[in-house]
């Protein structure tokens, strides 16, 4: 028998780490301090969040909607919830979505329809317009001004089948219809949209103080104490917007619809409902007057009162979204005027429709981060 190997009886000095210990110590997990940990978690959250945005993005519009509806309209649905059912429940926000859904789809509906009902005259007019001319209306012969200069340029422009059909050659009647039925597609879309942010409006009024109380859980983990106040400016933003709007809609589409009994348009109450309607989207109601002022001449009206309609629809228009609107909203959200003006135009330019309520929640935001925040340092780190 040999002697055993000197080496590997080898006794390791006391203190002296050996290799099982060193690959003990490379298995430890690394020593992260609570800095480290926490600039983690915001990363990982923020990664997080940035692919739950995503994801959901063709769903973010009709959810915005939604939450701008809950918003404004839950003092409203308060009120309407006690007296059906004592109290919100899912049956009360049912019945509320249900009448939502009936006050936006009415004049939705109405629109449709005198679209869907012209379309296939559309259609024809242009058919018959390539094969035989077009005839000069005899509503130009009413205009207030240039009655002759126009009537001229059309019998030597449309009149004539040959000049008719070089005018409208860019204009083909199987690509109107095509035009009809994209229309028509991107309808449905909106349609389902639309339905969308109807349930998430519902979802939202059902669970609404559990939502709310969340939510300022949430901004006051991350902002602090004056995260409630950021909480309350936004929804008071939103509120301010939305009632200054409807309300300023209403007052326009009354004082047009004046103009409309006034000047005699054939069907003026349901000019009035539309041009109600569609006076709080940009540029909406100055379409339906204008149509209007059309109908009137050509249903055999004066010129002079068309252009009375176009005229007082203007001016309408003109004093009431650029100074009784955002007067109406700058006052509700304790914006200066300047503010709530560069707030809503400069809104709608940036994000479409959606920024009519973001551009004042957002400068409303900022003033609060500047008064508050900026302004009292002091206070808001005696709060914390």
């Amino acid at each position: 028998m040999g002697r055993p190997n000197a080496v590997s009886k080898r006794i390791a000095k006391p203190g002296t780490p050996t290799a099982t210990d060193r690959e003990v110590a490379e298995q430890k997990p690394l020593p992260l301090g609570s800095g480290a940990r926490m600039n983690a978690r915001v990363v990982f959250a923020v990664a997080i969040v940035a692919l739950a945005l995503w994801t959901a993005g063709e769903f973010l519009p009709p959810l915005i909607w939604a939450t701008i509806l809950a918003v404004t309209l839950w003092p409203l649905y308060i009120k309407f919830a006690a007296r059906l059912t004592s109290g919100p429940t899912t049956l009360a926000a049912v019945a509320f979505t249900v009448i939502v859904a009936l006050i936006l789809f009415t004049p939705m509906a109405l629109a449709i329809y005198q679209v869907a009902e012209q379309s296939g005259d559309i259609t024809n007019w242009l058919k018959k317009a390539r094969e035989s001319g077009i005839e000069v209306p005899d509503w130009i012969a009413r205009l207030p001004v240039a009655a002759e200069i126009v009537q001229q340029w059309w019998r030597d422009n449309l009149s004539d089948p040959k000049a008719a059909t070089a005018w409208l050659k860019t204009i083909n009647a199987d690509d109107a219809s095509g035009l009809f039925n994209t229309f028509g597609g991107q309808l449905m879309r909106r349609l389902l949209m639309l339905f969308f942010s109807l349930f998430a409006l519902f979802v939202l009024l059902s669970n609404g103080r559990s939502v709310a109380n969340r939510t300022v859980e949430t901004c006051d983990r991350i902002l602090g104490h004056p995260g409630e106040g950021v909480v309350q400016k936004i929804v008071d933003s939103i509120r301010g917007t939305v009632n200054g709007t409807v309300i300023v809609a209403i007052g326009e589409g009354l004082l047009i619809g004046v103009g409309y009994l006034a000047a005699g348009v054939p069907n003026a109450v349901m000019f009035t409902i539309i041009t109600t309607a569609f006076a709080m989207l940009p540029f909406g109601a100055w379409a339906v007057f204008t149509a209007a002022a059309a109908t009137l001449l050509s249903g055999g009206g004066s010129g002079i009162a068309a252009a009375g309609v176009f005229v007082w629809g203007a001016a309408v228009m003109l004093a009431g979204d650029h100074f009784v609107w955002p007067t109406l909203v700058g006052g509700a959200a304790r914006l200066p005027f300047l503010f709530a003006f560069v707030g809503i135009f400069g809104g709608l330019a940036a994000f479409g429709l959606l920024g009519l309520f973001l551009g004042p929640v957002i400068m409303a935001v900022l003033l609060t981060v500047w008064r508050e925040w900026i302004f009292r340092p002091e206070e808001q780190g005696l709060s914390d």
